[in-house]
């Protein structure tokens, strides 16, 4: 079946003309489409392109289930690879603008993805629903609107494994092959991923329109994220500068998420910047295995503007570009408007220090008895830890498993393994502060433990696993076999979604590879 990719519709009357010719599939889900009863100036309506041979390789049932969706059937298949819409379904491609390694593109836009709509849960929860990869849009600029199948398993695996950990982030619901090739310098499988999010607005939503000074565009949108993201806003004496305090807030919480859990995403331009302060777009990001503040995996980040360490002040420099979008609502004055803004964007260091060490306080098992988690205490402890990790090329990730399970059985010995010879005595002497500490604050051994492993995760998308999943799916894809079956990338989804159980300690995709992870690169995949 056939589809029409609008490039140039005036209104839409026909698009829904266009749209009643569908075949339309009853998925369970109860759409409420809000962004495109914003207007034409906002999205463009555009069809999934068709694809010839569809197969599904996995089907998020426990996500469907929350949105409301029916029992797997081949419906899902139809809709999820272009080849028909959900019930109810409106498709759209969101326009959108952003800060790119520093230099403004005053128009991105949906390239390669179809919002179906916006899906609402039983419990009355807002999701976009989005196909990745279902064709031109007249965002494409230039570009085939596809995506292949790495790219798309990389994203499915990590989007499920950061909500596992606990981290705000878009999720998977589905991937599929479409039967069909793309071509990234050589042939590869295509395929599309279905996306959830709260939505895909960004920090360069508001770009696209404040550059170029559509000041109404600016508070309608900023009028729509408050109603859907931020209601807490409308009560509030300045309902815009609490908006900007919400969106700050949730992208403090946020990066503090990742860097305590030694998570770099690799390219936070401000079209990556979600408004609702979920992690979006997993094509460059990485995990720190041998922990460097510098750690910097993204081929295109060549100078590490995006490095693991930066990533706090990084998102403080796009807080800045949302404020230049949202000044004209602070304030008519437009020297008041500057000083409220220039106010909270000093204040952003501390907000972010402040989450930053409690949740790093928490990996140390020192929040339950700090009455205040950015004490000197407990902060001189955690840089003393990351200075003698950097020092000693120490894995991040079982630097503060390894501590939680020797506080659980008084043998440090697998810690202090961790670390080259030259800092072991160091170590030593960290450990013996540490538990001075947990004793000032009357804390108990075994149940701090306990507490720690809950926050100190035994497994995460390792590199070397992820790209082991990817070649596997490859190799798998080439054979041409009936079924699209990989193991690998299964075995890795069902343990990531339990990265804190015990019983993965010690197993293979707990560990780290063996040269610590040095000269691994990444790519965007697009």
């Amino acid at each position: 079946m056939s589809k029409k990719v609008l490039h140039d519709s005036s209104s839409f009357s026909i698009f829904s003309c266009i749209a009643m010719s569908l075949i339309h599939h009853p998925l369970g889900f109860h759409f409420d489409n809000s962004f495109v009863r914003l207007g034409e100036a906002f999205s463009r309506p555009v069809m999934p392109t068709a694809v010839s041979g569809p197969s599904l390789i996995v089907f998020n049932e426990a996500l469907a289930y929350q949105l409301g969706g029916k029992p797997y059937s081949a419906d899902y298949l139809s809709c999820f690879s272009g080849n028909a819409l959900p019930e109810g379904a409106k498709p759209i491609s969101q326009v959108y603008a952003g800060h790119q390694f520093g230099s403004f593109n005053p128009q991105l836009g949906d390239g390669r993805a179809v919002l179906l709509g916006e899906v609402l849960s039983p419990r009355g929860k807002r999701f976009d629903l989005q196909l990745k990869g279902a064709g031109i849009t007249p965002f494409s600029r230039g570009g085939d609107g596809r995506a292949a199948l790495g790219p798309v398993l990389r994203e499915y695996l990590m989007s499920e494994a950061m909500h596992a950990l606990g981290v705000p982030t878009t999720r998977a619901l589905a991937a599929v092959t479409t039967g069909e090739q793309v071509w990234r310098e050589r042939a590869f499988p295509g395929a599309i991923l279905t996306r959830i999010a709260s939505s895909h607005i960004r920090i360069g939503t508001f770009e696209y329109f404040a550059r170029k000074g559509a000041r109404n565009e600016v508070k309608v949108l900023a009028d729509h994220v408050i109603t859907r993201h931020y209601p807490e806003c409308l009560s509030a004496s300045n309902p815009y500068l609490a908006l900007f305090d919400c969106v700050a807030d949730a992208q403090a919480q946020l990066v503090a998420k990742w860097m305590s859990l030694g998570f770099v995403h690799g390219v936070m331009n401000t079209d990556n910047a979600s408004i609702c302060g979920q992690t979006i777009d997993y094509g460059p990001c990485a995990f720190v295995d041998a922990f460097s503040e510098s750690a910097s995996f993204s081929s295109i980040d060549t100078g590490g503007r995006y490095a693991y360490g930066r990533q706090g002040s990084i998102i403080q420099w796009n807080l800045a570009r949302f404020a230049e979008c949202l000044l004209y609502l602070f304030d008519d004055d437009i020297n008041r408007a500057v000083s409220l803004a220039e106010r909270r964007l000093a204040d952003f260091p501390a907000l972010f220090d402040r989450y930053w060490y409690a949740l790093m306080s928490d990996k140390l098992g020192l929040s339950k008895g700090a009455p205040d988690a950015t004490t000197d205490l407990c902060a001189n402890l955690v840089k003393d830890l990351l200075m003698l990790m950097e020092r000693g090329s120490a894995d991040f990730t079982l630097s503060f498993r390894c501590l939680s399970l020797g506080l659980k059985s008084g043998d440090f010995t697998p810690f202090e393994a961790l670390f080259s010879d030259l800092e072991v005595v160091e170590v030593r002497h960290w450990v013996v502060r540490w538990k001075e500490a947990l004793l000032l604050m009357g804390l108990v051994d075994r149940e701090i433990a306990e507490n720690m492993l809950n926050v100190n995760p035994s497994i995460i998308p390792r590199n070397h696993q992820v790209e082991k999943a990817l070649a596997e799916a490859l190799e798998a894809y080439d054979s041409k076999s009936d079924e699209q079956v990989f193991p690998y990338f299964n075995k890795m989804i069902k343990a990531l979604n339990t990265p804190y159980c015990i019983e993965h300690d010690g197993g293979l995709l707990a560990a780290s590879p063996l040269n610590g992870g040095a000269g691994y690169r990444t790519f965007c995949g697009t």
